[in-house]
């Protein structure tokens, strides 16, 4: 792509060419995105190790490369029949945004380094703040690389917070069906592994207030010092949001940090439906957010929001000569690189920033509001299907269930089996791809509908490929 003697400097006119035939490109596969595979086999890709040559090679080269041997593989997360895990975003004004922000490689660690894109970031983190009813104020945080990072902050600010140097006595809670991410934060924020408790739940699959109190107690009682608590605003599994109010009044009482994990489910809170399930996440200490999920961004775009944000500064700041010292001016100027693990950091405020700004808020919640319906007609369609057994309603936009056989001489490990037949056959379909996960210790099938793509005619394939393979596997069977 380069016109002059500095290949890695090309002029303009040649950048713009470039990047023309790359949006071409792009154009074509989100107009054949509907029609491909949800799921190709990984084949050989030994022969993607090839050597890198001295002189390069053409762009023409290198995107045939890319989009015909690099990215089919494995999932298509962008695309409309995608229905497992929790999807993900991949909106495209978003990945503008992101192509805007790798170009103009501002540093966005330092307010002095990049104002204005710090500011575009803290405009964001203060619209999160608002939304899940935190003081904007007061209040603060960062855009993480996803739940995960969020979560752990949230950990480190609360250890901070509510223990004494030496915090090895310190326990943390989370029910059975809390993200994985909490108990990993848990370890990288120094805590032994029997220092994470795991809370049951109900029939619902929501924190068991009862078994949280008794815990307490029990950890008080024999000398330990619980300090946190984590409550879910949607579960990967099943989608379940914990009864937030409740534990909030738990947390109160016992001196807890309430840090509400709301990675996949706090952008519904834009809806009306959203905000019911969710009351009692405005009393929360810290709030983890995935924009990669509700918001349809790029993957590698989260949050974490804290009630006072002085807490991250006390627990993420560490001085350095070549550091201007600035966290917090007063005025909200401030240094991401003080509040959060990272100094270098990519520009993740302006992909979520532009969105918001090209498309208003009133397009994302239609959006979200359309996929908790679609959940529904899922479910509803599920439940029709006379041999599946509905393990959990949608709480938000997740159901699971599972094949039960009419005939009782089946084996659980035989039921298993054949809902891992289940799931592989409606895949391999190529039209949707649904995923399974463990309940109650029988194996489950799911429906995840959050992908922005995924409209009506998708659910409804997704049911009749589902009801296509009970026939078929029963007949096999």
């Amino acid at each position: 792509m380069s016109d002059g003697p500095w290949p890695l400097e090309p002029s303009p006119e040649a950048f713009r060419a470039a990047a023309l035939t790359i949006v071409d490109r792009l154009a074509s596969f989100l107009g054949e995105l509907p029609d491909l595979p949800t799921r190709v086999p990984e084949g050989d890709l030994t022969q993607l190790r090839r050597p890198f040559s001295e002189q390069g090679t053409s762009l023409t080269a290198s995107l045939r490369t890319l989009f015909e041997e690099v990215a089919p593989p494995g999932y298509q997360p962008a695309g409309p029949g995608y229905l497992a895990y929790i999807p993900g975003g991949g909106i495209v004004s978003s990945g503008l945004a992101t192509f805007i922000a790798a170009i103009t490689n501002k540093y966005v660690g330092i307010w002095a380094a990049s104002p204005g894109f710090v500011q575009l970031e803290l405009n964001v983190v203060r619209w999160f703040c608002e939304l899940v009813g935190i003081d904007p104020d007061e209040g603060g945080g960062f855009l993480t690389t996803g739940g995960s990072m969020a979560n752990f902050s949230a950990v480190v600010a609360a250890r901070h917070d509510r223990l004494p140097p030496h915090f090895l006595d310190g326990v943390l809670y989370a029910s059975d069906q809390a993200h994985h991410c909490v108990a990993k934060a848990a370890l990288l924020a120094g805590f032994p592994r029997q220092n994470v408790r795991t809370v049951p739940t109900d029939s619902d699959f929501r924190l068991d207030l009862a078994a949280l109190r008794s815990m307490l107690k029990a950890d008080t009682d024999a000398g330990r010092t619980p300090f946190m608590v984590v409550a879910s605003a949607g579960t990967t599994n099943t989608g379940a949001v914990d009864p937030l109010d409740a534990v909030a009044d738990i947390a109160e009482r016992w001196g807890l940090w309430y840090h509400v994990d709301a990675a996949y489910g706090g952008f519904f809170m834009l809806t009306e439906r959203g905000r019911s399930a969710m009351v009692g996440i405005e009393r929360a200490d810290s709030v983890a957010l995935d924009p990669h999920k509700g918001l349809f961004v790029p993957y590698g775009t989260g949050g974490l929001v804290v009630r006072d944000r002085r807490t991250l500064a006390a627990s993420h700041s560490v001085d350095a000569d070549y550091l201007t010292d600035l966290v917090d001016a007063g005025d909200r100027r401030v240094d991401f690189s003080a509040l959060s693990p990272e100094l270098t950091r990519d520009n993740r405020g302006v992909r979520v920033w532009l969105p918001l700004q090209l498309h208003g808020i009133g397009a994302f919640r239609r959006a979200l509001d359309e996929k908790l319906d679609l959940a529904r007609m899922a479910f509803e369609g599920l439940r029709r299907i006379p041999q599946l057994k509905m393990l959990a309603a949608p709480q938000l936009s997740v159901c699971a269930w599972r094949y039960v056989p009419s005939r009782g001489d089946w084996t659980d490990a035989e039921i298993d089996a054949f809902n891992r037949d289940l799931i592989d056959w409606v895949t391999e379909r190529g039209r949707v791809m649904i995923s399974g996960t463990v309940l109650n210790e029988v194996f489950a099938c799911r429906v995840a509908v959050l992908c922005v793509r995924t409209h009506q005619d998708r659910i409804a394939a997704a049911l009749e490929d589902i009801a296509g393979a009970v026939e078929a596997l029963e007949a096999r069977a």
